[in-house]
């Protein structure tokens, strides 16, 4: 059953995550994204790593989507043109050194889980402990690269708002 779901989560994560860069439309593009999410949780729940799989709802598909639609929203971003214009003629260029890149890195992972053997045996005195082990280091030694990072975060969307006020009132 677990191989099964496995399989699931795995296709439709897939094809969310091409949907995500296929769609014109970036509403269209961050809903997808929320899909993905959404089935990445569901991996974790298989690996039993529940704490992982409520985070990714709650803060990616929760909190930060909502960040990412409130400045897409705010932005106006559905102005094909000016995305056309900035990819221009060397979009297919840009796509077979990604997608090459990106065969690359499965090939080479597929070769290590091919040739490596069995896998690490999990520690279930590791598994029971995640969430406290996980919230001491955020909180005594990465608390600066967190505020940090949600500092980033506010500066970014105080600037999209600025840029936006500033244009509407241009016209």
């Amino acid at each position: 059953m677990a191989t099964a779901l496995f399989y699931v989560f795995a296709v439709i994560a897939v094809a969310s995550a091409v949907l995500v860069i296929r769609f014109r439309n970036p509403v269209y593009s961050a809903l997808s994204l929320v899909t993905t999410f959404f089935c990445l949780a569901g991996l974790f729940v298989l690996l039993e790593a529940y704490f992982l799989s409520v985070v990714m709802v709650i803060v990616y598909a929760g909190a930060i989507m909502v960040l990412f639609l409130f400045v897409i929203m705010l932005l106006n971003l559905g102005h094909r043109e000016m995305m056309d214009a900035a990819v221009g003629r060397f979009r297919w260029l840009f796509v077979l050194v990604l997608g090459g890149g990106l065969l690359a890195q499965v090939v080479f992972v597929a070769r290590q889980a091919w040739f490596s053997g069995p896998g690490l045996s999990t520690n279930t005195a590791l598994q029971t402990q995640n969430t406290e082990t996980i919230g001491k280091l955020l909180f005594t030694e990465y608390l600066f690269p967190f505020e940090i990072a949600s500092v980033i975060l506010t500066v970014a969307l105080v600037g999209v708002v600025v840029l936006v006020k500033h244009e509407k009132g241009q016209k």
